[in-house]
């Protein structure tokens, strides 16, 4: 069981692996680059010399170890994401080997193995070294030693790790291909019209230009037939000459055509415009043979919009007679044209026809199909005579048929009135409405009006009920009901209007009063401006009211008169706003710490909970040994007596 898992996840694998996910890799410099500043970021700088030799020592042998990780894991990497030809399928494996040779792949990733082994080699013996250095400048030294070896075997790995770099940005271009999935091939001599077929049979975009070996690399397209998806490959093209003489570009369509199961569908230009006879093409055909072994085959007669069959049999009866070799050896001969897209769909649809029956036939041949087959019953009915019984239809349904069919060929249809009206055509969806008039067929109807929809309030006694309505509308209007005559209003109701339509002239000229005085674009005026006389008192109220008719004489209680107390007896104004403890509200205010609290009991209680909270965040922030300390900030030996030649630095 464990034996077919592994099996089905190694298929998986093969089938749907994914180049573009391979990390890019750097040149040697950049790798030492990158590995050496890491290891200065993540691991302590500062060390003493009179600090325990135990310390020291465990100081350098982790930045050795740490250096010595970080290349391990970026070479493990390199190694695991690049694809392992044996673990690939066929088809990957040798596109693989014809594009890079497999041995320049697999000796760049044996050296970047070897390198690997080889820093770990050196890191263990220098570890070893460091756990009996007697002092900081030895420890120093083997560091530096072990950390200048490391770095040179990455630098001898440089043409390796470039190579690699090279394949991972080529192979990351190239297409998803499945080898398993159902697949159209497309095959032939350079400009046969493999491309023009696959841009019209699927989405892609491939060039196409009238001279030989546009095409240099394999493309895919993807269709949709009887439900499912296909995939469609466009190889380039292949010439009449050995295997051992092929370059890269042909090796490819011979890649594809060893390793995929597909349905192949091999062009030939009966028109020889692709500088390519019919005798050579066959010659190709003949010598990929055996390639299509196991496989659907289909042969397709290109361009047959310069030259058909019948006229190649016409013209170059020998030719033609090629041709009928194929299709006495029972492969499918089709004629198309990619440029007046004849017969395109129909060599698509043979091609796939052939492959679905070819794929039934091997999943019949298995032994799970037997399994099944022994579940499925289909139950056959078994006569009861031999007579023959046809349909009985009655004589009415007959008729009734006949007439629906003369109605039909007597009724003029929109696509002819179209096809007689031409431009001038333009379609009129009302006027086969059924309705009881005629002038109806155009009316407008809406089915929303003022946020209500109209269908809601369909009445069929809507006609009647208006009559009704308009016979209480007249009945009212001779009973007077809407009479009003404005004369018969008293003298204080006009005395009303009269004073309502002065305020409101009033109102109006203040407005706009206000916005004249207003600065332009509505600024903020400054608050140091020139003090303005007072426009509003009391006196021009009482006047402007008295114009307006309203009665002035008795103001009592309305606040128009102010008097002042001059009595001795008062208090001042800000001594009367003094509190009980002897201060003055309006000049000061309530503390923040007391801001919400109830008396100066609770404020203090309130300081003892602040500070009790603060006091775990004052021990937790003292320094530690993980911060960075001077010991000694003038040590002695580095600030008396005479000094010699050579460095201070005593990392």
């Amino acid at each position: 069981m464990w034996n077919k898992i592994q099996l089905l996840e190694q298929h998986l694998k093969m089938s749907h692996y994914n180049f573009k996910k391979i990390t890019c890799v750097p040149t040697a410099k950049d790798f030492t680059d990158i590995i050496l500043s890491k290891t200065q970021r993540k691991t302590p700088t500062v060390i003493h010399r009179h600090f325990k030799i135990s310390r020291i020592r465990a100081f350098y042998m982790r930045k050795v170890k740490y250096t010595q990780q970080n290349f391990h894991d970026r070479l493990s990497a390199i190694l695991t994401e690049f694809p392992k030809l044996e673990d690939l399928h066929p088809f990957y494996a040798d596109l693989l080997n014809t594009l890079y040779n497999k041995d320049h792949y697999k000796l760049s990733l044996g050296q970047l193995n070897i390198a690997r082994h080889l820093i770990d080699k050196v890191a263990s013996d220098y570890v070893k070294l460091l756990k009996y250095g007697d002092s900081l400048y030895r420890c120093k030294q083997l560091k530096i030693s072990a950390m200048g070896r490391m770095a040179t075997i990455i630098k001898k790995q440089g043409p390796p790790l470039k190579y690699l770099e090279d394949v991972r940005q080529h192979i990351s271009r190239l297409p998803s291909i499945d080898p398993n999935t159902r697949t159209l091939l497309l095959c032939g001599c350079p400009n046969a019209g493999k491309s023009s077929f696959i841009n019209l049979v699927t989405r892609a975009d491939v060039e196409v230009q009238p001279y030989a070996f546009t095409t240099k690399s394999l493309y895919v397209g993807h269709t949709d037939y009887e439900y499912l998806r296909w995939q469609v490959i466009d190889t380039p093209g292949i010439l009449d000459r050995p295997f051992d003489e092929m370059n890269t570009i042909e090796l490819q369509a011979i890649t594809a055509l060893a390793h995929i199961r597909a349905s192949v569908i091999f062009f030939l230009d009966i028109s020889e415009t692709c500088a390519v006879e019919i005798e050579q093409q066959m010659k190709i055909f003949e010598s990929i043979r055996p390639l299509f072994s196991n496989k659907p085959l289909i042969v397709a007669c290109n361009k047959i919009d310069v030259m058909t069959l019948e006229d190649l049999a016409e013209k170059f009866p020998e030719k033609r007679e090629m041709v009928a070799e194929l299709e006495r050896d029972g492969i499918p001969v089709l004629e198309m044209s990619t440029f007046t897209q004849q017969g395109v769909m129909e060599v698509k649809k043979e091609a796939c026809d052939l492959l679905l029956a070819q794929r039934v036939d091997t999943k019949m041949r298995t032994r799970r199909a037997d399994s099944i087959l022994n579940r499925v019953h289909v139950a056959m009915p078994a006569p009861r005579d031999w007579k023959q019984r046809k349909p009985c239809i009655p004589e009415s349904v007959l008729k009734h048929r006949q007439e629906m069919q003369e109605g039909h060929k007597s009724k003029k249809l929109e696509r002819h009135i179209e096809e007689e009206l031409m431009d001038d055509y333009s379609l009129d969806l009302n006027k086969n409405k059924d309705l009881e008039n005629d002038e109806w067929k155009y009316d407008k109807i809406p089915h929303f009006w003022n946020g209500y929809n109209v269908a809601d309030f369909v009445d069929p006694d809507v006609v009647t009920k208006l009559e009704e309505l308009k016979a209480e509308e007249e009945a009212r209007e001779k009973a007077g009901f809407y009479d009003f005559n404005i004369e018969e209003e008293s003298e204080e109701v006009k005395e009303v209007r009269r004073l309502a339509k002065k305020i409101r002239e009033k109102k109006i000229i203040n407005a706009i009063k206000a916005r004249i005085n207003t600065p332009k674009g509505g600024a903020a005026v400054s608050r140091v401006t020139k003090k303005r006389e007072r426009e509003r008192s009391v006196s021009r109220l009482r006047s402007e009211f008295e114009e307006l008719g309203v009665d002035m004489s008795d103001v009592r209680g309305c606040g128009f008169t102010r008097t002042r107390s001059t009595s001795r007896s008062r208090p001042p104004l800000k001594k009367a706003r003094l509190d009980s403890e002897g201060r003055v509200r309006s000049s000061s205010k309530t503390p923040r710490d007391q801001s919400g609290v109830r008396d100066s009991k609770m404020a203090n209680k309130m300081k003892k909970i602040g500070r009790k909270a603060q006091s775990q965040l004052k021990r937790t922030g003292h320094t530690g040994e993980a911060d960075r300390r001077i010991f000694n900030v003038k040590p002695k030996h580095l600030l008396t007596g005479k000094r010699g030649l050579g460095t201070t630095n005593k990392r």
